[in-house]
């Protein structure tokens, strides 16, 4: 059997035919040498070409991952700066409650049984407002504390609603009532002839209880209401003349006798400052002047005390 392989080829048509002799293994060899380069050669190609295919993958996946974490980073910083305007609402909330807390002061109203006072709303810690902070380490915490802490706020924001409609019905009722206590002169001018309590009368010369205070002035001196109120009597009293009695509520009248004239009528609503009559010298009297009494639950009481002016 042989174990060679001849071959013989030429160049060209004028050279002459050569001769190789090639043992079978070597070529075998040969040729499998050959065709294992070409499948190495296929192999590498294929290889290259998923490495590239991978390659342009993994950029356009690192490109997707930075997208998504600029956006989870513009999140952290929305969420954060709503994190900080709820602390920022929270603060007004209790500056409104230490505002409360002034008028009350200062109207001398306490609280009554409705009112709810100032509820207390945690704080976010301030190392959540970190940007650096890692994304898993405080950021949930972060949302939760903030609906936590929107549910407070809201019910702070009600109580505080309830407590300044309840500040606002009383100091309506306060001003009603200051509205309705004598502060001022019922006439401008004038001097004090008599004043409240025990004195020794003009007419007798005994001793007596003054309960008023006698303002003396010129005959027509307008005379004016010193807090709001009703007429409950205005006419002529034996020896106290022409009288006016004012109703002004809470158990507080005032008097005003020995008028001139007598300008308003019974049931008549006056306001601090109107007129309601002139001074005069009418009913027991030894002089113009106008008798100015404060009864408080029907019992007089010193009028010098409800003068401011």
């Amino acid at each position: 059997m042989r174990k060679r392989i001849k071959i013989w080829f030429h160049s060209n048509a004028t050279s002459g035919i050569k001769e190789i002799s090639i043992h079978k293994t070597v070529l075998r060899l040969g040729l499998f040498i050959f065709f294992s380069m070409i499948g190495v050669a296929i192999l590498i190609g294929y290889d290259y070409s998923q490495l590239k295919k991978t390659s342009y993958n993994a950029i356009a996946i690192n490109k997707i991952i930075n997208q998504q974490l600029n956006e989870i980073n513009n999140q952290r910083v929305q969420i954060q700066s709503f994190a900080g305007e709820i602390k920022g609402l929270k603060n007004e909330i209790y500056n409104l409650s230490k505002f409360e807390e002034k008028v009350r002061l200062i109207a001398d109203i306490n609280r009554n049984d409705n009112a709810s006072g100032l509820i207390g709303i945690g704080g976010i810690p301030n190392n959540s407002f970190d940007p650096d902070i890692p994304l898993k380490k405080n950021h949930n915490n972060l949302i939760r504390e903030m609906h936590r802490q929107i549910n407070q706020t809201h019910l702070a924001v009600e109580k505080q609603a309830l407590n300044f409609d309840n500040l606002i019905k009383q100091l309506e009722e306060k001003r009603n009532f200051l509205a309705s206590t004598p502060s001022i002169r019922p006439i401008v001018g004038g001097w004090i002839t008599s004043k409240f309590g025990n004195r020794k009368s003009p007419f007798t010369g005994k001793k007596d209880f003054h309960s008023g205070l006698d303002i003396s002035n010129r005959s027509g001196t307008k005379i004016v209401a010193t807090a709001d109120g009703r007429i409950s009597f205005a006419a002529r009293k034996k020896y106290i003349g022409n009288r006016i009695v004012i109703d002004h509520g809470h158990g507080m009248n005032t008097l005003y006798g020995h008028l001139k004239k007598i300008m308003v009528k019974p049931g008549q609503k006056v306001k601090r400052g109107d007129v309601i009559g002139l001074l005069g010298n009418t009913g027991q009297s030894t002089g113009p002047h106008v008798h100015y009494e404060v009864q408080l639950n029907g019992t007089p009481v010193n009028p010098l005390n409800y003068i401011l002016n």
